[in-house]
């Protein structure tokens, strides 16, 4: 191929004397700091000076409110936002020149869809300070050009999936169209789409220029009173131990001067790793190349194209295109990027060779979509680092081991798309404490502290991520990398009979159950990358790529058994993943009062429901919190207190972000307590279902009838010679008992259960049944439709918090401010009729106008028909009354299609909650 020659000429012209320009071997697992000073990249301009100063541009202050350490996208964007929002004293410090180190080699694009309404809102705000507000500020362009953007779909997943975002975009206001291949051919003349099922086009998506933004960023910020100094390299970070026995931050070190500062701001990028290390946080992010050519002048392509050719991403070829002048620049993501493994200082505006056994993947799929590329040769290579992490999410918000330290780093090549949403949020979470939206999926405690310094992990989960970066985003995929971290007791014996494991926090829990036998998770094989023999006969993987759908899975009635095993007899749920933690000491009745939004002034043996809040009122977590009798310590069950002390049972999937929430709660207030954490160290199980009394009173010695053991109380008790802490609770709906029972006794307790369980039909259940059970019953599930941008009253939880009490607790002034002005937002049940599947992002609309979209949605068995939850809004700005929601007339939009639907302001199941109080009578 012509192009590919041109190329190999191109790279061999430039590289050094005796530089083989192909590697000895295609294995490109890691290379150490190699790199070229001088290639050429395509923008008009860039900040690097080959006349810098030898020292800092401007001399340090003493002092400062805030130190953002780092001038890229994120540095600059989180520079200028804390001088909007009134912080002025703040210092930017750049070892080199702003841009240096990865942003100045950004391709630049940015896309408006994503399937993620917080996304979809980040990549909003970029955009109008990028293309609008900047320039009305300053009177500076930025390098915004507004050319449009084409996503291309090979087949109808690939095109129902772009159906899903058009969708979730209405909600939004964003302009996009589903294009078939002849009008795609006419948007864009040099398309090969003969293989094309269609296309999603967006015509307000750009690109930005990298110099251009960071520098019109700085001098707004300057304006306002920031301090910008370049040429200057931190070298250590202060950090103190106060009065409480808390790390926080204290300076910022020099060669060149020490500034004090309360606040550090971690936006390193690649080299975020070693500045973490000076203040001793981890930062689990891992350096890789990222690579796109330029190619050669494509005659007439200015002629042709009269308005600016739009970009294009193939995603199923793994390649995006972009115009760049009078050519293309071509990028994408490969199965086998190379690590970057010694991270060199020196590295400011510097590239590596580019590899060509790597990267000519894209290269093929590049001229497959657009043919005249094979006649085109290549003006220019760029090869840059960049960071990538576990979940190809971002780093976010104050570090759990040190105050004042707060981290904006590892945006996996999209510092500049998504800097400006992530610069405003973070800037809000420096001043107040918080973000303004919900950043839970970017926030550094979404991780476990076990798993954030695991080299394995942080290793095999973000090649994985970085692979799978183009890849359908289907509802229910699971990572191979990295898995069986965390194992609990019953783990082996699940396996054995067939349990399909999901895995959350590094914990494996059971997903569903599979009748044709076991299907363990293999140890990664990264694709078959490196010479990594690629797993064969992989069951699990097979099972998995059947969930790889937008329709119903094959296993749905597998599902279904589960759910009404449930409903019908009894069914056992390991939840063993949950956070178990204790809260005791001196001041432990204090901070249960400030954190907790339920009253928990109740005799010893009572468990209540309760949410803990933000300042804003939003919901930081939603948990069962039980009152404990004072006494000796018998671990895990009881710890040692002479005074108030409670049990914590949280969804063990967010437990890292309750622990950290709660232990900044009890530093803030000077609270004199204990937290310990007992996750480990116990198991559980949920025995739920009209025959779990039944059961469970063969198994265990204490009388469970409604009076001797009322709902919302638990007891030690002993189950088959263990002790064990009984709760009476439902997350299903049903009649049933938690078991939380000590690691060593798991085995023998679950092996009783179900011998006592045969004869009433007793079944293993997994978590994909608890999501269609939970949400049947109206259930919130923390993170999906309750999260920290939303509040207790808006979400239909009032009940769980103490309005009627004198009691303070956070959040309770904006729940007061809220219930007074009238809520703005509330969340709505929606069923169908049709038996389509939903899984949230679809578009909720009101008498034909959008008004919100769903944030979950399953398939409730018991009622047979789809169950959807999700926020709505008045389109006039007005209180959504109940007579607001009955006044309406809705549909849902699912991949374009919309569907009648009915909404219910009470659950459609069970609404007087009979069946958890064992009052099936009527039935």
């Amino acid at each position: 191929m012509a192009f590919v020659r041109t190329a190999v000429r191109t790279v061999m012209g430039c590289r050094r004397p005796l530089e083989p320009l192909w590697r000895a071997s295609a294995r490109c697992y890691s290379v150490q700091a190699e790199h070229t000073t001088e290639k050429s990249v395509p923008y008009a301009k860039t900040l690097k000076q080959e006349d810098a100063h030898k020292g800092p541009t401007k001399p340090l202050p003493r002092a400062a409110d805030a130190v953002v350490i780092g001038g890229g996208s994120l540095g600059c964007q989180t520079l200028y936002h804390l001088c909007k929002m009134g912080m002025t004293n703040v210092v930017l410090l750049e070892r080199d020149r702003l841009t240096a180190g990865t942003t100045w080699h950004t391709a630049g694009l940015l896309w408006q869809l994503r399937p993620s309404d917080t996304e979809v809102e980040l990549l909003a705000h970029t955009r109008r300070v990028v293309s609008s507000e900047l320039e009305a500020e300053t009177g500076l362009e930025t390098g915004w050009i507004q050319n449009g953007g084409l996503f291309i779909a090979s087949n109808k997943q690939r095109l129902d999936e772009y159906k899903r975002l058009m969708s979730l975009g209405k909600v939004y206001g964003i302009e996009s169209y589903v294009l078939s291949p002849a009008e795609t051919k006419d948007l864009y003349p040099l398309m090969n789409v003969k293989d094309l099922y269609g296309t999603l086009y967006v015509p307000k998506d750009g690109t930005m220029d990298p110099a251009g933004t960071c520098t019109t960023l700085s001098r707004a910020a300057t304006a306002r009173g920031a301090t910008v100094i370049e040429n200057c390299q931190v070298t250590g970070i202060q950090v103190h131990t106060d009065d409480l026995g808390v790390r926080r931050v204290r300076g910022v070190e020099t060669d060149f001067g020490t500034i004090e500062t309360p606040c550090v701001v971690n936006c390193a990028g690649v080299w975020a790793t070693k500045l973490g290390e000076m203040a001793g946080v981890k930062v689990p992010l891992i350096a890789m190349h990222h690579a796109y050519v330029v190619t050669e002048r494509i005659e007439g392509i200015q002629v042709v194209f009269h308005a600016r050719l739009t970009s294009m991403r193939d995603h199923d070829a793994s390649v995006y295109l972009r115009l760049q002048g009078d050519a293309l620049s071509v990028g994408g993501y490969e199965q086998n990027p190379i690590f970057w493994e010694e991270v060199s200082d020196k590295f400011a505006f510097s590239l590596f060779d580019l590899d060509w056994d790597v990267f000519m993947q894209h290269i093929e799929g590049a001229i497959n979509r657009v043919p005249a590329l094979e006649q085109t040769g290549i003006k220019s290579t760029v090869c840059g680092p960049e960071s990538f992490t576990a979940d190809h999410k971002p780093l976010m918000g104050e570090a759990p081991e040190v105050r004042g330290f707060f981290l904006g780093c590892g945006f996996n090549s999209a510092g500049m798309m998504l800097g400006g949403g992530c610069g405003k949020e973070l800037a809000h979470w420096i001043i107040h404490g918080r973000p303004e939206k919900d950043m839970y999926g970017y926030d550094i405690r979404r991780f476990h502290h076990s798993l954030s310094s695991n080299n394995r992990w942080i290793r095999e989960r973000s090649h994985e991520s970085y692979a799978k970066n183009y890849s359908v985003v289907f509802p229910f995929d699971e990572p191979l990398a990295a898995r069986n971290m965390r194992k609990d007791p019953f783990h082996q014996v699940l396996q054995d009979q067939g349990c399909l494991f999901q895995e959350r926090h590094g914990w494996e829990r059971p997903g569903w159950f599979n009748k044709d036998g076991p299907a363990p998770v293999l140890d990664y094989d990264y694709y078959g990358a490196y010479d990594v023999k690629k797993n064969s006969d992989y069951k699990y993987n097979e099972l998995l790529g059947k969930e790889y759908t937008f329709d119903f899975p094959p296993h749905h009635n597998t599902i279904r058994d589960e759910c009404m095993t449930c409903r019908n007899a009894v069914a056992v749920f390991n939840m063993s993943y949950f956070g178990k933690f204790y809260l005791s000491g001196p001041d432990a009745k204090k901070a249960a009062d400030w954190l907790f939004t339920a009253d928990i002034n109740k005799k010893t043996g009572s468990t209540v429901y309760t949410c803990m809040l933000n300042k804003k009122g939003g919901a930081e977590s939603d948990l069962t919190v039980s009152r404990l009798e004072p006494g000796p310590a018998h671990l895990p069950l009881t710890p040692e207190s002479n005074g108030d002390v409670y049990y914590l049972a949280i969804g063990g999937g967010v437990a890292q972000h309750n622990w950290s929430h709660i232990q900044t709660v009890l530093q803030d207030e000077c609270f004199n307590c204990t937290l310990t954490d007992q996750s480990e160290d116990m198991g559980m199980i949920s025995i739920q279902g009209p025959k779990s009394r039944d059961l469970l009173q063969e198994v265990l010695d204490a009388d469970l009838s409604n009076e001797a053991f009322p709902f919302s109380t638990h007891k030690i008790v002993t189950a088959a010679g263990h002790k064990v802490r009984a709760m009476r609770l439902s997350f299903v709906g049903e009649l049933g008992w938690e078991l939380h029972i000590p690691k060593d006794s798991c085995l023998p307790v679950y092996h009783a259960v179900m011998a006592a369980g045969a004869k009433y039909g007793v079944q293993n259940a997994g978590y994909r049944a608890i999501d269609s059970l939970s949400i049947e019953k109206g259930y919130r599930h923390w993170h999906a439709d309750l999260r920290p941008d939303d509040t207790p009253l808006e979400a239909g939880l009032a009940f769980t918090c103490k309005m009627k009490t004198s009691i303070p607790f956070l959040g309770r002034s904006a729940l007061e401010s809220q219930k007074a002005e009238g809520l703005r937002r509330r969340i709505v049940c929606f069923t169908i009729d049709e038996k389509v599947p939903m899984f949230g992002l679809e578009a909720i609309f009101r008498n034909g106008v959008p008004v919100g979209h769903l944030r979950r949605a399953e398939f409730g068995y018991a009622i047979n028909k789809t169950i959807g939850y999700g926020y709505i809004r008045n389109p006039e700005g007005e209180v959504v009354s109940p007579d607001f929601v009955r006044g309406g007339e809705f549909t849902l939009e699912r991949m374009g299609v919309q569907y009648k639907a009915k909404a219910h302001l009470k659950s459609p199941f069970d609404p007087e909650n009979r069946r958890v109080k064992g009052i099936y009578s009527s039935e």
